[in-house]
């Protein structure tokens, strides 16, 4: 593999010794990574800088890396123009007529000696020789196969055209969050819509640039996204009140406002207009990756725009790569390249035009998302250079002027001493003045020494700015593959009928809200508000008596017509699920009708006479009923319906007698406790009598058995001896028949004490028996008490104007939207 095909190099040309005016055999391969510091290209018509920049576009591309491009003379699309087979055949439509014919050439002719011309360029740049690849060393081959390139045109349908619908979106939330960059992004977005009105408008003087960056910042910080038409319907009816400590009518009243919306109405109604609202998004990671993920380049030719189409496209682009790289994670790589050719009054050093701030913002912070800017002029003079200290890459060509010069030394030593680079003034103005036709100046501050290097010869076939007819041939064959899922503008009904514009303009004393659209939109309808009266309030119910302590919300809606309203009609149109915090400040739609408004809607004073008409009412109407249980000493809840009240009830009761057989059983439980240590301390005294009255007989047994056997086998008389023995056996005797006497007694005991316990048992079952006896929950009589609010504690948060969004269908009929 030779060495400029190695991943993270770019082979931008060889060395050069200007001395010799020869080129050297050493190839310049500028690290990728380097370019996150960004980049400069400075050089003057004819000095070869649109052949550096394709060839550094290229170099990105084959090594898959995304490129956003800005082409604002036309000649930046040539990096479509690959043709691998260098066939002149390829070369016939985009060979200049007017160069052939001054060769004495034809057309088929001069196409040869172009693509023969390219094929020996390529071949002395080895980019064409073979190489153990699959591309067989065709460098245009590779490029074309790595990745995708396409040309787009905001404003015209010749390429791809840019919807700008998406473009007022609101900002990441990463964005949102950080004040400076979302006041940043503000400010730029309302200087880059007036300058389509031509109004050049100061961001701290103009009411205008002022009222329009707080409707956008409102917007944005509460996440919602902005179009024209909202835009315009906000500039009637601002979602806020005041501005500053001024209220709105006060900074800027209502009539001037609406000369300013009609401005922006004429251009959203504008033909010319039209364009713009229709292709793809300006989607930022979209247009950098092709549907399967292959890397692109995006090439926007803004060459047909004006200058104020041009600032107002360019100052959005760049806000949204802005809004795109903080969604990104960090890197030190190379993730992509945002290019812009010829930025000439994009970047100027004195004038702040929408431009210059996102621009200003990406060369500071887009190097920690690896986002690479590289920004190319022909007129260093013009261009601010204390901006331009952050690029730490200057490709710089032949200059027209000395002035030109000394103004790229002082960029360059401001660059330089902002890394703490060595820089030899007096050595970079002896390499400037001997620079040439594509030979440049490399000063990147990461390498030890600039470079003079000559460009390698470009992939793609430089045939100058292509025309808008020459890019539609190129964008034809793959249009439709692009614009998948792209903004068609809207069609103008010619008798539609009311619109978002028709609805009514109200004094600012009118409190006016939208009620929410619940479910999906039906497909085949149109959006229509109507208006009505709604109240929101809160009504607090107090009883120490029966312990109620209560605050409700209530909510009721009713339409109101050109008859007097009867606030009292609100009692059968009371909402439960909606409150005052699900009340919007917009309709849900911005291509909707709004119905009729009567008069006596439009007065401020009506609705302070509604406000205490409803108070009046809820004092009249509402009320909190409760359930007394005077049987069993409860009370229900508020509201609180009888079945719920007695199933309460009832399991209330269980736990009271679950609770009280407990308490019986423990009490029973001592007193069974006491009797079965009686009953066993009976058993033992009964088993030890027993057990004497068992020993006493067998003794005496015993004894007098020996006694009567003596005196019959011994043949003896009869002595005293004889007559005590008797005597002990009878005394014997009568001991065994007194033992079992109290063995007797002690088993009688225990019997008496078991018959105790049997009689605590059945009182305790008696005493349960009468707990399950007790009320039957289900059955008890109940008794309902009404408790009614205080004037004083009825609130009325909201009266106001409110409009309830219906579906209509094509044939008229309508269906709620938000019930």
């Amino acid at each position: 593999m030779k060495d400029f095909e190695k991943l993270g190099v770019f082979y931008m040309g060889r060395e050069y010794d200007l001395a010799t005016k020869k080129e050297q055999p050493k190839s310049v391969l500028y690290p990728s990574k380097d370019l996150v510091t960004h980049a400069v290209c400075v050089g003057m018509t004819g000095s070869g800088k649109t052949g550096l920049c394709l060839a550094l576009l290229e170099e990105a591309a084959i090594d898959g890396i995304p490129a956003l491009v800005i082409d604002p003379k036309g000649d930046l699309a040539n990096l479509m123009l690959t043709f691998p087979d260098l066939k002149p055949k390829d070369f016939e439509d985009w060979v200049n007529g007017d160069d052939a014919r001054r060769k004495g050439l034809s057309k088929q002719d001069y196409a040869k000696q172009q693509a023969d011309l390219w094929r020996k360029g390529l071949n002395d740049w080895e980019e064409l020789q073979a190489d153990d690849d699959e591309f067989g060393g065709n460098r245009i081959k590779r490029l074309k196969a790595t990745c995708d390139v396409a040309v787009y045109t905001p404003g015209s349908n010749a390429g791809i055209p840019v919807s700008i619908l998406q473009s007022f979106d609101a900002p990441p939330e990463a964005l949102r969050n950080d004040t400076e960059l979302l006041r940043e992004r503000v400010n730029t977005t309302a200087t880059s819509l007036l300058s389509l009105l031509n109004i050049d408008a100061d961001p701290v003087q103009s009411k205008q640039h002022i009222l329009i960056s707080t409707l956008f910042s409102a917007s944005w910080k509460a996440g919602k996204n902005v179009d024209l038409a909202t835009l315009i319907q906000q500039l009637q009816h601002p979602p806020v009140s005041r501005i500053g400590v001024l209220d709105l009518e006060t900074f800027y009243p209502s009539k001037e406002r609406f000369e300013l919306a009609m401005l922006f109405n004429n251009l959203l109604a504008s033909p010319s207009f039209e364009s713009w609202m229709e292709g793809v998004a300006l989607d930022i990671q979209s247009l950098l990756y092709t549907k399967e993920g292959k890397p692109r380049v995006a090439i926007f030719s803004i060459a047909h725009l004006n200058d104020t189409e041009r600032m107002f496209f360019v100052s959005l682009f760049y806000n949204q790569v802005i809004g795109w790289m903080r969604q990104q994670p960090g890197t030190t790589s190379l993730r992509a390249i945002v290019y812009m050719d010829e930025i000439f009054g994009y970047f100027p050093p004195v004038k702040n035009p929408p431009s210059k701030t996102p621009m200003l913002t990406l060369l500071k912070q887009a190097r920690a998302f690896g986002v690479g800017m590289v920004l190319a002029t022909q007129n260093p003079v013009d261009i601010d250079y204390k901006g331009l200290a952050n690029c730490g890459t200057w490709f710089i060509g032949r200059l027209q002027t000395d002035r030109d010069k000394m103004r790229l030394l002082d960029g360059l030593e401001g660059a330089s001493s902002s890394t703490g680079a060595k820089f030899d003034r007096a050595e970079m103005e002896r390499i400037l003045a001997g620079l040439g036709t594509r030979v440049f100046l490399l000063h990147d501050v990461n390498l030890e020494r600039p470079i003079v290097f000559i460009t390698r010869w470009a992939l793609c076939y430089l045939s100058g700015p292509l025309t808008r007819n020459q890019i539609k041939m190129l964008m034809d064959p793959v249009r439709e593959a692009l614009s998948v899922g792209a903004v068609k503008a809207e069609a103008k009904d010619a008798d539609e009928g009311e619109r978002s514009d028709s609805r009514a303009v109200l004094p600012p004393e009118v409190p006016q809200f939208f009620m929410p659209i619940r479910g999906a939109k039906p497909s085949g309808v149109t959006l229509v508000y109507k208006p009505g009266l709604l109240g929101c309030a809160q009504v607090y119910y107090s009883d120490a008596k029966n312990d109620v302590d209560l605050t409700t919300p209530y909510t009721h809606h009713v339409e109101v017509t050109d008859e007097a309203v009867a606030v009292d009609r609100m009692a059968a149109e009371e909402e439960d699920d909606i409150s005052d915090a699900d009340l919007e400040r917009q309709p849900g739609d911005d291509n909707c009708q709004f119905g009729h408004l009567p008069r006596e809607a439009a007065k401020p004073k009506a609705y302070d006479a509604w406000r205490k008409s409803y108070a009046d009412f809820l004092y009249r109407n509402q009320k909190v009923s409760i359930f007394k249980c005077k049987e069993l000493d409860e009370v229900s809840k508020a509201n609180e319906p009888e079945r719920e009240f007695r199933l309460r009830l009832t399991q209330s009761a269980r736990e009271k007698r679950d609770q009280e057989v407990e308490q019986l059983r423990q009490k029973y439980a001592v007193k069974s406790a006491g009797i079965d240590e009686k009953i066993r301390k009976a058993m033992q005294a009964a088993e030890k009598k027993n057990q004497a009255s068992k020993q006493s007989k067998l003794l005496a047994l015993l004894t007098a058995g020996t006694s009567l056997l003596a005196a019959f086998l011994g043949g003896r008389k009869i002595t005293a001896t004889t007559v005590g023995k008797v005597t002990t056996t009878v005394s014997k005797a009568g001991k065994s028949m007194k033992d079992s006497q109290d063995a007797s007694m002690a088993e009688e005991n225990v019997d008496t004490l078991k018959s105790q316990k049997e009689s605590l048992e059945a009182q305790f079952n008696d005493e349960v028996a009468k707990l399950q006896n007790s009320i039957d929950p289900q059955k008890a009589a109940l008794d309902e008490v009404q408790i009614r609010p205080k004037k004083t504690n009825i609130t009325v948060r909201v009266l106001a104007l409110a409009w309830s969004p219906w579906w209509k269908a094509a044939d008229g009929k309508l269906t709620s939207a938000w019930k």
